[in-house]
C-alpha cells in the first residue's frame, strides 16, 4: 500500500511541467520533482503518462523522454512502410528529421480503396490529427516511387525475345531483356538483374547472375535471399580469422567438464549453442528448490570488437534460416565448429548457475566463464519420449540422472510463469517435408511439447539473470523490449470480442494476465485460432534497446537475450557487458561499442525483421510450389484477414495463405466492416468473416512471387461464412455505421461480379 507525504500529481501538473521544459524530460525526473518513490505510485504515474501521450497532451522522443506534443504539418510527402494483415496502409514522413520516431499514420482508402499502394509507395497526402501518435492521411497524389535498380525474377522467352517476370508479387511489370544482355541465362533461370533506362515501351534490364532454375524447388530460398537482400559470402578477412581462431584453454576458466549439460533442440537444428543441467538444491534453506546450470557458447572469446568477424557480424544481425538452409551471422568454422557445443568436444562458455526455489522464484545467481563438454546432443522428441517411457539407447543411462532433474526444474519455472501471468499465444509452426531430389511432399505442424517449454523456460531464467547482472552493475546492454499494446487497437479489440462474451478490461495498468484469461476462455473454441490472431495483432513489436522499459509479453520488468551469440548480434553484445561487467577477461564491451548501443539497438532489431520477413516469404514460395500442382482442387480453409479488397484464407493443412478477391465473391455489394472484421453484402446479408471456415477451390498459385488465388467451392456461394465467430451474432447495422474516428465501419467495399 502507497504512504504518500506529498499528493500525487494532477494531469495538469504534469502537463505544466512537462512543457516549461525546453528540453525533453526523462520519466525519472517527473518521479523526483514530485517524490514518488512508491513502486504502486511509479506504476500509477507509468499508466498516467500513457494516457497523457494517447490524449496528445504530451509527447515522446526515441529515448522515452516526455516533451511538448508538435503537430505535422496538414499536407505531407510520406512514404508507405507497410500493408498490415488487415489491408490498413501504415506511412511515414519521406524525411523526418525531428528526434524521436515518427508517429503513425493510417492512409484512409480512397473512391477505388487504393488496393495498388504497397511498401515502398509515396504520396502526397492531407493529414488530420487523431492524437499525438496518430494521424490519418487522405491521398491528394502518388507520387512516382523510387526503385531499386536491382531486379529478381525468372527470365521468360515469349518466343518475341526474352522478358524478366519479377519475383515481388507487388511488381506487375514485365521487363524487356535484349539478347546482348542476358549474360548466358535462359528461360526459366532465376537471375539478378539491374534496371536501365528505356526511351519507351516495356523497360530494360541487363542480367547480373544467374541464381537457379525455377524448376528446382532448391532454388525457392534463393529468391528469398536475392529479394531481401540478404549477404551470403563472408569477406575472406573473416572467413580466414575464423578459420584461425582455436579453442582456448582452461587457464583462468572454471572446469564444467565434469557436468553431464545436454543440448536439447529440433532435429533440423544446425547449430548447438546452449546447453542444459539441474539438480535439486542441497541447501536446507531452499527445501524443493533447484539449482540450474545454463552453458552458452562462448563466442566473445573469438569474435573481437571491431574486428573483421565482428564487423560482418554486425552488418548481418542475426542468421536467417530457411527449410533447407542457413544463412548464419558467422563463418561455419565457429557456427559449425568451436562454438558449436557438440558431444565430447571441449568448448568455452559463458554460464550462469541459477537457485530457484520450489515456485520457480530465483534465489540467487552467478555468472562464470568455463571450460565444458557436451555429454549428449539430444532431440526434443527424443527426450519427450524417454521421459513419458520410451527412452532409446542415448537417452536410458540418461534419464533418471539428468533428463528428470531438468523436468523438475522445468515444473517450478512454469509454476512462476503461471503466477505471473505471461502471454502465451500458440501460434502454429510449419515445417516443410522434401524427398531425395529436394522435392516437397507435405507440410506439417511442428508439435509443442514439454521439452520445448522446458528449454523456453531455462533461456528465459537466463536471460533474465543477465539483464539483472547487468542492470545492477549499471552496465550498458542492450535490452529486449515489448512495450505495452497501442490503446486504440485494444479499445477496437474489445468492441470486437465484446458481443461474443470475451471482456478485456482496460484500466490505467494493461497487463497480459488479461490476455491470458482470453486465450484461456477460448481454448477448444471454433474461433480460437482467430482471438489468438487478433491478440497476436494488437501487440507491440519486439524491439533492442538500451533503454530498459520491461517486457511486457513475458510479464518481466528486465530482460535482455543471452542464450544464441551464435546467431543474434544483440547477445553477443550482451555477452561483452557481462564479460566487463563482471571481470571475466579479455572479450569485453569497449567504451565506443556503449556509445553505440542506440546504433547498434536500430541495426539488429532491423536486420531481425528482414530475415522474418524474408522467412515468411521464402514459406509462401514453397507452399506455392507445392499448391501449383493442386490448381482446382478443393480445400478446407478458415478466413485468416479481412481486407477491402478480399478474403485472405489459410488452408488446410498445409498452412498456405491465399486471397480470395472480393470480385469473385457471390453477387452482392459488400462493405468492409473493420470493426466486425468483416465483408457485409448489402443487398442479400451475407457477411463473411474473420474466423470463418469455408472450402474454396484453388485457381492459382506461383512459386516465384509466392501468391496464391482461390475462390469459393461450387455449392457454397449463396451459403455465406460459417463456423468461428457466427455471423448470427454480428452487431446490427446499425451499430457498424461509421465514425469519424476512423476506427471501423469505412465503407470501401466493392461490388461483386455481376452473374
Amino acid at each position: 500500500m502507497s504512504t504518500r507525504k506529498t499528493p500525487f500529481p494532477t494531469r495538469a501538473e504534469i502537463v505544466a511541467f512537462v512543457n516549461e521544459h525546453d528540453t525533453p524530460v526523462h520519466k525519472r525526473e517527473i518521479a523526483r520533482a514530485f517524490h514518488i518513490h512508491d513502486a504502486e505510485d511509479k506504476r500509477r504515474l507509468k499508466a498516467l503518462l500513457k494516457e497523457l501521450q494517447d490524449e496528445g497532451r504530451i509527447g515522446r522522443d526515441a529515448g522515452k523522454r516526455l516533451a511538448s506534443p508538435e503537430a505535422l504539418p496538414a499536407v505531407m510527402v510520406l512514404t508507405v512502410v507497410a500493408v498490415d494483415l488487415d489491408g490498413e496502409t501504415i506511412a511515414a514522413p519521406t524525411n523526418w528529421r525531428r528526434e524521436g520516431a515518427p508517429p503513425r499514420i493510417i492512409v484512409m482508402p480512397d473512391k477505388r480503396g487504393h488496393a495498388g499502394l504497397a511498401e515502398g509507395d509515396r504520396l502526397l497526402a492531407r493529414l488530420s490529427r487523431l492524437d499525438t501518435r496518430h494521424y490519418e492521411a487522405r491521398v491528394i497524389r502518388k507520387l512516382d516511387r523510387p526503385r531499386s535498380n536491382r531486379v529478381i525474377g525468372v527470365i521468360r522467352d515469349r518466343g518475341r525475345g526474352a522478358y524478366l517476370q519479377p519475383a515481388d508479387k507487388r511488381d506487375d511489370r514485365e521487363y524487356r531483356v535484349a539478347d546482348s544482355r542476358l549474360a548466358g541465362a535462359g528461360d526459366g533461370d532465376i537471375v539478378a538483374a539491374e534496371l536501365h533506362r528505356s526511351r519507351g515501351g516495356p523497360p530494360d534490364v541487363a542480367v547480373l547472375e544467374v541464381l537457379g532454375r525455377a524448376d528446382d524447388p532448391r532454388s525457392i530460398s534463393l529468391i528469398a535471399i536475392a529479394t531481401a537482400g540478404i549477404p551470403v559470402e563472408f569477406p575472406r578477412a573473416a572467413v580466414e580469422q575464423a578459420e584461425q581462431a582455436k579453442p582456448p584453454a582452461l587457464g583462468k576458466r572454471e572446469d564444467l567438464r565434469r557436468i553431464p549439460l545436454v543440448t536439447i533442440d529440433g532435429a533440423d537444428a544446425r547449430d548447438f549453442d546452449d546447453a542444459v543441467h539441474a539438480q535439486p538444491d542441497d541447501d536446507p534453506q531452499n527445501e524443493g528448490g533447484w539449482q540450474l546450470l545454463v552453458a552458452i557458447a562462448d563466442v566473445s572469446a573469438y569474435v573481437d570488437p571491431d574486428s573483421p568477424l565482428d564487423r560482418e557480424a554486425f552488418r548481418r544481425g542475426n542468421s536467417v534460416y530457411f527449410p533447407d538452409r542457413v544463412v548464419p551471422m558467422l563463418p561455419e568454422a565457429l557456427s559449425n565448429g568451436l562454438c558449436s557445443l557438440v558431444p565430447g568436444e571441449d568448448r568455452a562458455c559463458l554460464a550462469v548457475r541459477i537457485a530457484v526455489d520450489s515456485g520457480g522464484q530465483v534465489r540467487d545467481y552467478r555468472f562464470t566463464r568455463g571450460l565444458m563438454r557436451s555429454a549428449a546432443r539430444l532431440t526434443y522428441e527424443q527426450v519427450q519420449a524417454a521421459v513419458d517411457g520410451q527412452p532409446d539407447d542415448t537417452t536410458s543411462p540418461l534419464l533418471d540422472p539428468v533428463l528428470k532433474p531438468l523436468y523438475g526444474a522445468y515444473r517450478a519455472l512454469d509454476r512462476a510463469r503461471e503466477k505471473r501471468g505471461t502471454l502465451d499465444l500458440d501460434i502454429p509452426e510449419r515445417t516443410v517435408a522434401f524427398d531425395p531430389q529436394g522435392r516437397i511432399t507435405g507440410f506439417a505442424e511442428r508439435q509443442r511439447l514439454d521439452s520445448h517449454k522446458l528449454i523456453e523456460e531455462f533461456m528465459i531464467a537466463a536471460n533474465v539473470a543477465a539483464a539483472r547482472a547487468l542492470t545492477e552493475r549499471r552496465t550498458g546492454t542492450l535490452f529486449r523490449v515489448h512495450d505495452a499494446p497501442d490503446r486504440a487497437k485494444l479499445m477496437a479489440l474489445k468492441e470486437f470480442l465484446a458481443p461474443y462474451g470475451y471482456t478485456i478490461a482496460l484500466g490505467q495498468v494493461i497487463r497480459p494476465r488479461m490476455f491470458a484469461q482470453v486465450l484461456k476462455q477460448a481454448a477448444g473454441r471454433p474461433e480460437a485460432p482467430a482471438v489468438s490472431e487478433l491478440i497476436l495483432r494488437a501487440q507491440a513489436q519486439a524491439r533492442y534497446e538500451p533503454e530498459n522499459i520491461g517486457h511486457f509479453g513475458l510479464a518481466l520488468p528486465a530482460y535482455c537475450h543471452f542464450t544464441s551469440p551464435i546467431r543474434r548480434y544483440a547477445d553477443l553484445v550482451v555477452h561483452r557487458g557481462l564479460v566487463r561487467a563482471l571481470s571475466l577477461g579479455h572479450g569485453g564491451l569497449t567504451e565506443r561499442e556503449e556509445a553505440r548501443l542506440d546504433e547498434i539497438g536500430e541495426q539488429v532489431s532491423t536486420t531481425e525483421r528482414t530475415a522474418a520477413s524474408a522467412e515468411r516469404d521464402a514459406m509462401d514460395r514453397y507452399v506455392s510450389a507445392y499448391l501449383s500442382g493442386h490448381v482446382g482442387e478443393a480445400f478446407q480453409a478458415r478466413i485468416s484477414s479481412v481486407t477491402r479488397f478480399g478474403l485472405f484464407v489459410s488452408v488446410d493443412p498445409s498452412g498456405a495463405d491465399g486471397l480470395i478477391p472480393i470480385s469473385t465473391l457471390p453477387d452482392d455489394y459488400y462493405d468492409h466492416d473493420e470493426r466486425a472484421h468483416a465483408l457485409v453484402g448489402r443487398r442479400w446479408g451475407r457477411i463473411y468473416r474473420l474466423g470463418a471456415r469455408l472450402e474454396v477451390v484453388l485457381v492459382e498459385a506461383d512459386p516465384i512471387t509466392g501468391s496464391s488465388l482461390f475462390k469459393l467451392a461450387r455449392g457454397q456461394k449463396d451459403e455465406g461464412a460459417s463456423g468461428g465467430l457466427e455471423a448470427a451474432d454480428l452487431p446490427s447495422q446499425r451499430e457498424r455505421r461509421p465514425r469519424r474516428d476512423g476506427g471501423s465501419g469505412r465503407s470501401a467495399g466493392r461490388p461483386g461480379k455481376r452473374r
